[in-house]
């Protein structure tokens, strides 16, 4: 049983709901609008709040909105005046495809009481599609032998649109050989066919062009068209032909490997495989032209695969085949007539056929060296040939025949100024560009002995120490003779001549072969103290020819001999009046008197002693030796000295009765050389009284002040004397130098091959001119410069006189002059260097 509470919520639910369905039946009306596809933006469709019953002042507070099934934003309300609008471009056939009825349901929802509508518009189809074909263009293959009334069928067009709008209709273009066959199935459904109504000829037509139309029945009409292009197909009823049955082409010889000869272009009035042709040489075309040139299969162009050589082959004819690929094929033939042009790719030949060598330097002019043939194996002006040779030679070339050349003497030959020459013949076309080649000749002159051997200098000086061992090598003289071989070859020999009593060969030899001079046997500058060589060089020419030199050969001193005493000398011219003193004694011994009141400094003995060496080795010293016997006793001191380079014996104190009677002293003499030789003497000296005081003298030494007095007086004599043999010794210079330089060429020192000086010792050789080795001198002896052993050694050996000129004779005479002031002007200086001790 159902409690009446219960009963009354039912009936209250029940009520409710037939309120809302009558609501939602209310709002449900819907309401149609149509409008235009393509419509523009804004255009108006409806107005859909006053059809709907909606104030517009309450769309905005209602919530007034809509919403599209599937349409989009295509249409928009304005909520100003309720105007239904379209809002975006509207495509029919976009939207609903090629149906027949096209609509955008639209639902528009307000609150408030909530409320429903259902709107739908219509959008109406409008003509804006043409017809379109599937393609563009439309490519139909007919062969040529297809039979009248042919068909081919088309494709047809298709139209977006509906309706009228998609009603099409077709017209084809004109043409004599096809027409359009339509056939209506339905309304909306047509077959097209092509069909032939005229023979087709691939050859005259062979394709074919036409245009269809389908035109729609839409206002205004469109139209779509198609392109039919008609190839007709070909059938093999031509062959191959060429434009020319004969085809001239010139090359240039040696083109490159693969040069393009010619292209050949046969045509076939067929097509495809009909119209393919294939070229290939002929089978009568021979080998040799197969290896010069190819074909190509396909483009049909020649060209070349060998060397092209125009003085190989002037010419070639080939013969061409060209084939289609048809069934049955069918062929063409042509000649291609090759012509090389020659080109100057040959450069000339120069052969030499005879050749005479070597030729003599006295060959007469026009003597013929060698025979010379030229020629070039290109043609015309480019096998020309014209020969040259080198330019500033002795030589020319004298065409004798027809490219045939002698190679003549053209001048004097010196072999001594060129012994040979190198030739160069070149041999030049007269092609664009010229070609040459060249021959070399090496043509070798022939020596003839005109040139005698020729010393470096007529004259040499060698230096030569004394006691030298036999058969030692001194000097090595060289001539040189400008010839060659058997010519050139210089044998030495010595010009006999006598030295004294005796013969020079006896005193030097000379090697035939290198020139070598030697001494036979020891040299004493004693004896000799030069020595002139001369040496003869002659060549082993026929005749031969010869010429000589001179040795000035000094012999240099060496300190072989010890210094010798001389006997004493008679009484000294200062010995005073009475003086019964007196010298005696023989060599070694010197005894003297000397009286008892001799005083101090005075010179009472003198040892006297000689050297047969010379310079240095010459230069002696004394020393006073402890005596055997009345020496002084203890430590006393010696009553008497000795002069250092005098040998003077001199008192050292006054004598008295102390000293003994009888004196000894020992004085040893010695030399420079080394090693120093020396020499012993002995001095007796007696002591007596008796004769009277002398007086003082020069010799004597009375005190200091006058033995100073005295000394300045012999230095100012020797400073004088110094002084004049000094000038007189630059005045023989200069008149020396002027004799030289003024002496006729080839013997004085101011010409060139000047003697030379040629020092040999054993140090060592050194040379050096006559000039310089004077010079050097001049400086040692003048500026004082090395030890004094430089100074003596400036003593030159005195030159014999011997036959000449009166200008070697004025020579001889100022050389002279020269080595006595020199001696003069050691002497002096010795002199001043001994009183100074």
């Amino acid at each position: 049983m159902v409690s009446p509470k219960s009963r009354d919520g039912e009936v209250r639910r029940l009520l409710l709901s037939l309120l809302l369905l009558a609501a939602w039946e209310a709002g449900s009306s819907q309401i149609h609008y149509s409008v235009q596809e393509e419509a523009k933006h804004g255009t108006f469709v409806g107005r859909i709040a006053q059809d709907l019953g909606l104030e517009l002042a309450e769309l905005v507070p209602r919530l007034f909105r809509m919403a599209s099934k599937g349409g989009g934003d295509l249409l928009e309300v304005n909520l100003q005046n309720g105007i239904l609008f379209v809002n975006s471009r509207i495509d029919r056939e976009e939207l609903c495809g090629r149906s027949l009825e096209c609509s955008i349901h639209l639902e528009v929802i307000v609150e408030r009481p909530l409320q429903v509508f259902h709107v739908e518009v219509e959008v109406k189809d409008i003509n804006d599609n043409p017809p379109i074909f599937p393609r563009a263009v439309k490519i139909i293959r007919f062969h040529e032998s297809r039979l009248l009334d042919s068909r081919f069928p088309l494709e047809g067009a298709s139209d977006a649109d509906i309706g009228v709008n998609a009603l099409l209709s077709y017209k084809l273009s004109s043409s004599e050989f096809f027409f359009l066959d339509i056939q209506t199935n339905d309304e909306l459904s047509q077959s097209l066919s092509l069909v032939l109504r005229k023979s087709l000829d691939r050859e005259e037509t062979a394709e074919i062009n036409l245009l269809l139309v389908a035109t729609d029945g839409g206002k205004p009409e469109l139209t779509g068209t198609v392109q039919l292009l008609i190839k007709v197909l070909d059938v093999n009823d031509n062959e191959p032909t060429f434009d020319q049955s004969v085809y001239k082409v010139q090359l240039l010889e040696n083109i490159a490997n693969g040069t393009l000869v010619i292209k050949l272009n046969s045509s076939d009035a067929d097509e495809g495989s009909n119209s393919e042709i294939v070229y290939s040489f002929s089978g009568d075309v021979s080998p040799n032209t197969k290896t010069k040139f190819k074909i190509d299969p396909g483009s049909g162009e020649i060209r070349t695969q060998g060397q092209l050589d125009y003085e190989e082959m002037k010419s070639y004819e080939i013969q061409v085949i060209a084939y289609d690929n048809g069934n049955p094929s069918m062929t063409g033939h042509c000649k291609i007539s090759v012509k090389l042009v020659d080109i100057n790719d040959n450069t000339p030949e120069v052969s030499i056929t005879s050749l005479s060598l070597p030729i003599r330097e006295d060959a007469e002019l026009g003597t013929v060296i060698a025979l010379m043939k030229v020629s070039d194996l290109d043609s015309g002006v480019n096998g020309e040939v014209t020969c040259t040779l080198t330019h500033h030679v002795p030589f020319k070339l004298v065409s004798t025949f027809k490219n045939y050349y002698s190679l003549v003497l053209d001048g004097t030959l010196d072999r001594e100024s060129v012994a040979s020459y190198e030739l160069v013949v070149t041999a030049r076309d007269g092609g664009s560009p010229s070609l040459w080649a060249t021959a070399s000749v090496s043509v070798e002159v022939g020596d003839v002995n005109d040139n005698a051997p020729v010393f470096a200098q007529p004259e040499y000086t060698v230096f030569v120490k004394e006691n030298n061992a036999p058969g030692c090598h001194i000097f090595t003289v060289s001539a040189r003779d400008a010839d060659a071989q058997e010519n050139a070859r210089v044998a030495y020999s010595l010009v006999e001549r006598r030295v004294g009593e005796r013969a020079l060969s006896s005193y030097v030899s000379v090697h035939a072969e290198s020139g070598k001079v030697f001494a036979l046997q020891p040299l004493d500058r004693e004896e000799l103290e030069l020595l002139q060589v001369g040496v003869s060089a002659r060549d082993a020419g026929a005749p031969p020819l010869g010429s000589n030199v001179t040795l000035q050969v000094f012999v240099l001193d060496e300190n072989d001999n010890a210094p010798a005493l001389l006997p004493p000398p008679p009484p000294s011219p200062w010995a005073p009046p009475g003086w019964p003193g007196g010298a005696g004694g023989g060599a070694g011994v010197v005894s003297q008197r000397v009286a008892r009141w001799v005083g101090a400094g005075q010179v009472v003995a003198k040892v006297r002693a000689v050297d047969a060496d010379s310079g240095y080795n010459a230069w002696l010293s004394y020393e006073l030796q402890e005596a055997a016997s009345g020496a002084a006793s203890g430590g006393a001191r010696s009553a008497f000295r000795v002069g250092l380079y005098t040998g003077e014996i001199s008192t050292t104190r006054a004598l008295d009765e102390a000293d003994a009677a009888r004196q000894r002293l020992l004085v040893l003499v010695r030399d420079h050389g080394e090693p120093a030789l020396t020499a012993t003497a002995t001095v007796l000296l007696w002591l007596e009284d008796g004769g009277p005081a002398p007086k003082a003298s020069s010799r004597r030494v009375v005190g200091p002040a006058a033995a100073e007095a005295a000394l300045v007086d012999v230095h100012v004599y020797l400073v004088v004397a110094i002084c004049a043999v000094s000038s007189l010794l630059v005045l023989t210079l200069l008149v020396y130098t002027a004799l030289r330089c003024s002496a006729p060429r080839g013997e004085g020192a101011c010409v060139p091959g000047q003697a030379r000086l040629v020092c040999s010792s054993a140090v060592g050789s050194w040379s050096s001119s006559p000039r310089r080795q004077r010079r050097q001198r001049q400086q040692q002896v003048c500026s004082g410069e090395g030890p004094p052993k430089a100074d003596l050694m400036a003593f030159s050996p005195s030159l014999p006189q011997g036959p000449g000129s009166a200008e070697e004779r004025q020579l001889s005479e100022a050389e002279q002059l020269g080595k006595v002031s020199l001696k003069f002007f050691f002497y002096s200086k010795y002199m001043l260097s001994s009183l100074s001790q």
